[in-house]
């Protein structure tokens, strides 16, 4: 299963993850976030990285010039737009990005809103599904109703998001089969601070070893 671990500040626990047994790293490019990066932070990061594992930068109704200028920067291989992108911007970017992994997130309020994912299955890589909130994009710590999910199986990957921890996570895909996982409140002593030993747990619960 792949494991996504997102809102990664820090060069010593973006390594620390990755050798417990992530598979993805997550970098928020949003200013606004407070586990905002800079490029050069995310750099800084990736150099330090023993192991090797995606690097995504998370965007939200950011221009393409400007999502492509810190991919090269930050040495990203993965794109994840958390905004109101549309299928149109979706393919565009891929156009400009051919060998990026495209993950698209799209907010889970009603059972329509999970039907309105087939929209993006042509131009993205992956799909991302996270727990709705009003005000904010991601990393709110609020689950989504796991019910809506039951039976998703959509075309392309998906990871399922949202307040996922590791006391809680076996409980998801007890009802839910994504392709793999994303976490960030649930893993935090706050936004940016990753508590290690909560990874470390997660990873216990889904049997992955570490490095």
């Amino acid at each position: 299963m792949r494991v996504k671990i997102c809102g990664i500040t820090k060069p010593e626990q973006g390594d620390a993850i990755a050798r417990l047994g992530a598979t993805a790293l997550g970098f928020i490019c949003v200013p606004t976030s407070p586990r905002y990066v800079t490029p050069a932070q995310i750099r800084a990061v990736v150099e330090q990285l023993s192991v090797d594992v995606d690097r995504i930068g998370v965007f939200a109704n950011t221009t393409i010039e400007q999502i492509c200028q810190i991919v090269t920067a930050a040495r990203l291989n993965g794109v994840q737009l958390h905004g109101n992108e549309s299928p149109e911007f979706c393919h565009q970017l891929r156009v400009v990005l051919p060998d990026v992994e495209l993950i698209k997130a799209l907010r889970v309020q009603t059972p329509k809103s999970v039907s309105g994912t087939n929209a993006y299955t042509s131009t993205v890589d992956t799909l991302l599904l996270d727990a709705y909130h009003p005000t904010q994009l991601g990393g709110t710590g609020k689950t989504l109703d796991w019910s809506t999910l039951q039976g998703y199986m959509p075309s392309r990957p998906w990871l399922l998001a949202g307040g996922l921890t590791p006391n809680n996570v076996l409980d998801a895909l007890s009802q839910v089969q994504p392709s793999g996982i994303d976490l960030s409140s649930g893993v935090e002593v706050s936004p940016g601070d990753k508590d290690v030993d909560k990874v470390a747990q997660l990873f216990e619960k889904l049997g992955i070893s570490s490095y």
